[in-house]
């Protein structure tokens, strides 16, 4: 779901070999595992499901192996989505949430555009933020939702948006997801990209 053509790219920039995969079978010797995604959870979910990937994502995490989830792909990590009344993979404990402002604060859903994240509780010195930093960097999102963690050791990191701090990206032992899009991020997404490839 989403545009492959663009993250295949920004991956294969980075220095990754990629292979895009129909199967879960073909998946199990990758070094990684990709999951970029944008629309509705209620279409990834039913063809999660129908393919078996579903299975293969909670078992990966359940291994430890490397994954990294855009967009779509960290709010399927959790329990459940509002957008449709959605069971997701319930890989990681929370929900997904709508942004609901009042429509006099004038501010636009879907979020859209280049917003600063932030990883506060990131020892500066983690591979993963190398020429970043925990001070953090613009990235560009395009959401309507938001997922809501139960545990906050899960978050990486964060954004403001209208006033309210959402969670923009999660990490888990060596499974990392981000809500914004490295691959439309320009040098910086790029750059995580590359330090996540580095842990591997």
């Amino acid at each position: 779901m989403g545009n492959l053509r663009s993250v295949v790219r920004a991956w294969e920039h980075a220095g990754a070999a990629v292979s895009l995969v129909d199967s879960p079978a073909a998946a199990k010797a990758a070094d990684a595992l990709v999951f970029p995604g944008q629309g509705a959870i209620v279409d990834a979910m039913r063809q999660l499901k129908a393919t078996g990937f579903d299975q293969l994502i909670r078992s990966w995490a359940e291994a430890d192996k490397p994954f990294f989830g855009i967009c779509l792909g960290l709010q399927a990590l959790f329990e459940h989505s509002e957008e449709g009344d959605t069971a997701a993979l319930g890989i990681l404990p929370g929900r997904v949430r709508r942004f609901a402002f009042p429509s006099e604060s004038g501010l636009k859903i879907p979020h859209m555009g280049w917003n600063a994240v932030s990883f506060p509780g990131t020892p500066v010195e983690d591979p993963l933020l190398a020429d970043i930093g925990a001070s953090g960097a613009q990235f560009y999102f395009v959401h309507s939702y938001y997922a809501e963690p139960l545990d906050a050791a899960d978050i990486l990191g964060s954004t403001d948006y209208g006033g309210l701090d959402f969670c923009s990206a999660v990490r888990r032992g060596r499974c990392v997801a981000t809500q914004f899009h490295p691959e439309k991020s320009q040098a910086v997404g790029l750059t995580l990209y590359r330090n996540f490839l580095q842990t591997l």
